[in-house]
């Protein structure tokens, strides 16, 4: 198995630009893949490899100023989920194009465990941070989806809809999750800097309760989106049933894969109209080169691209 660790952490590095080679030379040397974002506010990203390439790593970032409690998820991969190694120097870590927002004046962690009680309360507003295609995934029983395209998107949706959202009902509170809690961080902290009191967030993100709560005591319905080749996980962290097209990146459930509009390697039915019959000999000219290439034991990476938004890398990875 390959081990497979999400991580983030904020703290102040102002020699971020400087980390950046020597963090890719000791993961090429552990031969660990997968991304990494370093900037001025932390680090944060997910990678994959042999578990004690990947501890190495780890400790290696823990020994950073500030990031001795980074927050890390574990979990495993039957191959590696990651073609390539990439360390970047960015202005964000998750970019919500704020970058003066004060993540130590962030919301209240919520442990997976008492999780429950918060949503369940009907007094809390309960919002998915995370963007459109990921909601479509699977999401908490009644939260609220801002259907937006990229975490840019969530300062202006919230001004836009704040009126509506505590209308009634002022002074509530207002409970926020994300995949592994690195954009809850900007999130709350963006609430908080724009007045509202009572903010929370899932300690962990999505990940850390499918890996804790049971499923008979569950309120996740579906599956989580995670930025890499598993595509999405179940409870206990279990794969799911997703799979990704590689016409458009995006996550295609089961029944989708079952529909006419459905081509292995080429198109799905959310992108089947907009690819045209050059884009569509392309995809399935790749597609059966990657079929090959498995056939002999071998990766085709062209054929076998991972849906990653580096702006919007999440502690899924």
């Amino acid at each position: 198995m390959i081990a497979v660790v999400a991580l983030y952490g904020f703290a102040p590095l102002p020699d971020s630009a400087e980390r950046v080679a020597p963090l890719h030379d000791l993961c090429a040397a552990q031969g660990v893949r997968g991304t990494l974002l370093v900037a001025a506010e932390g680090i944060n990203g997910t990678i994959a490899g042999p578990s004690e390439g990947v501890a190495a790593v780890v400790a290696a970032i823990r020994g950073w100023p500030g990031l001795g409690g980074l927050e890390v998820k574990h979990s495993a991969a039957a191959a590696m989920p990651f073609h390539r190694l990439k360390v970047r120097l960015k202005a964000e870590i998750v970019t919500m194009g704020l970058p003066d927002v004060d993540v130590t004046r962030g919301g209240a962690y919520v442990a997976p465990a008492d999780w429950n009680a918060l949503i369940d309360d009907p007094a809390t507003i309960v919002i998915d941070t995370r963007n459109d295609y990921e909601v479509a995934v699977g999401s908490f029983a009644g939260a609220i989806n801002p259907a937006t395209t990229s975490f840019r998107d969530f300062p202006g949706w919230f001004r836009a809809n704040r009126d509506a959202l505590f209308a009634g009902r002022e002074g509530a509170r207002v409970a926020m999750f994300c995949t592994g809690g690195i954009r809850c961080e900007k999130a709350t902290a963006f609430l908080k800097a724009e007045g509202v009191d009572q903010v929370f967030h899932l300690q962990g993100g999505i990940l850390k309760y499918l890996e804790d709560v049971p499923a008979d005591a569950s309120r996740w319905q579906g599956e989580c989106f995670v930025f890499d080749e598993r595509v999405a996980l179940g409870h206990g962290l279990e794969p799911g049933t997703h799979a990704l097209c590689r016409g458009c990146r995006m996550p295609v459930s089961a029944a989708d894969r079952a529909a006419p509009l459905y081509v292995e390697g080429v198109a799905c039915p959310a992108c089947a109209g907009t690819r045209d019959a050059g884009q569509r000999a392309g995809a399935a000219e790749r597609h059966r080169q990657a079929a090959l290439a498995a056939a002999r034991g071998q990766v085709h990476i062209g054929g076998r691209c991972a849906f990653v938004h580096a702006t919007e890398m999440v502690t899924s990875p």
